[in-house]
């Protein structure tokens, strides 16, 4: 059976065509060399060098077994750096769920740290909504998810990724657009497009929630799921919304967006998820880069 010190032993001999270059190149003696080359020679059943007092030559079955043997230590120095990076959580796959909202912004700062600190590592993206996200989770269909609170499931850990101001979007040719900023009075009795209760119920939550606590109702026209979607109805007039700051960066045209006086912040917040007993090294990475991001 081929040993590894012996295919090493016979490069360094047939690349250097000297046993005392081979040696020192190996940090060796000669004998040792002598003897790895000759227990190489009875395993193959073939002569590898011509020997004399002068000159080493490769006959031709060792000019035909160098590359290849070139080649089985290039394999086998690859697999232990890949396995390395593997178990050190710098290379491999890991599989990562995300809400449309979080693609907006954070997803892609997200993705372009971890190309930088993780280049050997490769995210798999898959969009899903929060619930189903969780469900993947606990399947094993992904590694990771961005979902949006509470994290209640024993079996999942967290950990912050993000929190946003909610801010306000309306026409751009609205009344209201006049001015700097609004506050939750300015919503009294107008006109507002909310989030569907059950199928966008973390956003529905925050904002019923915020208009109850400042004793305002307005007067809800739509319910819709998608950030993008309300953003469209905006435009076309229907009404106003809140939304969180990131679904600026969709620069639609005919929406204005203000911030949004609330006398307590109360973000949009978006958690990093995974089993508690996840077996895919990558995960600590991608932890480490979020820890070196921050929040905007």
């Amino acid at each position: 059976m081929l040993d590894f010190s012996q295919l090493r032993c016979f490069v360094a001999v047939a690349e250097e065509l000297h046993f005392g270059r081979a040696a020192a190149r190996l940090n060796m003696t000669q004998p040792p060399l002598s003897r790895q080359i000759q227990v190489l020679e009875r395993v193959l059943d073939v002569q590898l060098l011509e020997r004399t007092s002068r000159s080493v030559r490769l006959t031709a079955a060792g000019r035909s077994f160098l590359p290849e043997a070139q080649h089985i230590l290039r394999l086998a120095e690859t697999a232990t750096h890949v396995t390395r990076q593997v178990a050190a959580g710098r290379s491999g796959v890991l599989k990562l769920g995300f809400t449309a909202a979080s693609a907006y912004d954070f997803l892609p700062r997200l993705v372009t740290a971890c190309r930088a600190a993780l280049p050997d590592v490769t995210l798999s993206l898959r969009e899903m909504v929060t619930k189903d996200q969780i469900e993947g989770l606990l399947s094993g269909q992904i590694d990771a998810g961005l979902i949006r609170p509470p994290v209640t499931h024993p079996e999942l850990g967290a950990a912050r990724a993000l929190a946003e101001p909610l801010i306000a979007a309306l026409p751009s040719g609205h009344p209201l657009a006049a001015q700097a900023s609004l506050g939750l009075g300015d919503f009294a009795g107008a006109p507002f497009i909310a989030y569907a209760p059950h199928e966008a119920h973390y956003f529905h939550d925050l904002v019923v929630g915020l208009f109850a606590e400042a004793g305002v109702q307005p007067s809800v026209r739509q319910q819709l799921t998608q950030i993008h979607s309300i953003l469209a109805l905006v435009r076309a007039g229907l009404g106003l919304a809140l939304v969180p700051a990131a679904a600026e960066r969709l620069r639609f045209d005919g929406v204005a967006f203000r911030p949004l006086d609330l006398p307590e912040p109360r973000p949009a917040e978006l958690y990093l998820t995974w089993r508690r007993d996840h077996d895919n090294p990558v995960l600590g990475g991608l932890l480490r880069v979020l820890g070196t991001m921050g929040e905007p």
